[in-house]
């Protein structure tokens, strides 16, 4: 039976899901997912901080917000070339998309010109471009729409419920509104949240509802693991379970039967059986490369090494003629036939 995309899920419904056996529900998650994808392919993506630190936003689990103290040193907005470099370094790696992120509420106008030039940049090199650059107003989102942007990232992070508890300083209409004036400019949307803030299980399924049940489903959706940060008000908040991660992976395929589900921040945490569960879920997409915008991310030779063990290969983009950026991580695998492969949990 085809999985079909709905837009009207209950939070009985969600709780439900959650609530399957886990062999059950991995299985269901698994035939969803080899309905729309290819069950061994794996989206790569790099993601280059733009502008760091002195955020003007609370989020308690950011290290970025200018309202903790977490040692990090701020940076203006980078240079253009230095952008350009960065991508250019990505694709030669095997990514098939770069995403640049800014630490702001929202994009001020005598950013944009530069903004602009640096997506126009990056799709020169025949590579998909997503940027982070806080709330957008439905004139800006169009203008990143005419230059050329991709995606869009602007995450939930949580429930409507919970999300008083963790930010204060925008509301989840405000994320909202953005999430519409970048479909309005018929640009993508990478739109997801993060686990482990200290969210009770209901708010993980309300998240995931108001995620399926928005007009049209993200192309992408970042799952997060939070990555607890000394300084921020989370640091100390209480492990989330790893299967509980696993199910919200498998859970979100079976509800958004269509989308990208990235395994995104926290992998660094994450063994490779735990990771090798995830793409069994029906996550398939990540982020490639040590660094995830100011967090640790897994070298790239692990993530080579894993997909080696696992027979994943990275997916191929078919709407470019030069393709080379995408074989370029596979044939990176392929070179590790020779490497001995250690199959303990690291």
């Amino acid at each position: 039976m085809t999985a079909t995309v709905r837009h009207d899920w209950t939070l009985e419904q969600v709780n439900a899901l959650y609530a399957l056996p886990f062999n059950d529900l991995l299985f269901q998650a698994q035939n969803v997912h080899r309905q729309h994808f290819n069950a061994n392919e794996v989206q790569i993506s790099t993601l280059l901080s733009i502008k760091t630190g002195a955020c003007a936003e609370d989020c308690k689990y950011c290290p970025q917000s200018g309202h903790y103290n977490t040692g990090l040193e701020r940076e203006r907005l980078i240079e253009v070339e230095k952008v350009l470099q960065q991508a250019q370094a990505a694709k030669d790696q095997g990514a098939s998309r770069f995403c640049m992120g800014a630490a702001w509420t929202n994009p001020k106008q005598r950013d944009m010109p530069y903004i602009i030039e640096m997506v126009r940049g990056v799709k020169a090199l025949g590579l998909e471009t997503c940027m982070t650059l806080g709330m957008l107003t439905d004139e800006q989102a169009g203008t990143l729409a005419e230059a050329g942007l991709d995606y869009y990232n602007h995450n939930l992070d949580t429930s409507p419920e919970f999300y008083g508890e963790i930010i204060t300083t925008r509301t989840y209409q405000d994320r909202l509104d953005t999430l519409t004036h970048v479909r309005n400019a018929g640009m993508k949307v990478c739109c997801g949240g993060i686990l482990g803030m200290g969210e009770t299980a209901n708010d993980r399924s309300a998240l995931l509802m108001q995620l399926a049940n928005l007009p049209e489903h993200p192309q992408s959706v970042p799952i997060n693991m939070l990555v607890k940060v000394a300084g921020t008000p989370l640091e100390n908040v209480e492990d989330l379970d790893d299967f509980e991660f696993i199910r919200t992976i498998a859970v979100a395929r079976i509800m958004l039967p269509q989308s990208h589900v990235r395994l995104s921040a926290g992998r660094s945490g994450m063994n490779e059986q735990m990771q090798a569960l995830c793409f069994l879920a029906g996550a398939n997409s990540i982020f490639y490369g040590d660094k995830l915008l100011t967090t640790d991310n897994p070298e790239s030779d692990a993530d080579m090494q894993l997909f080696k063990k696992l027979g994943i290969n990275p997916e191929r983009r078919h709407d470019v003629s030069d393709e080379a950026h995408s074989l370029a991580l596979a044939d990176a695998i392929k070179e590790q036939h020779t490497a001995p492969l250690y199959h303990a949990a690291k």
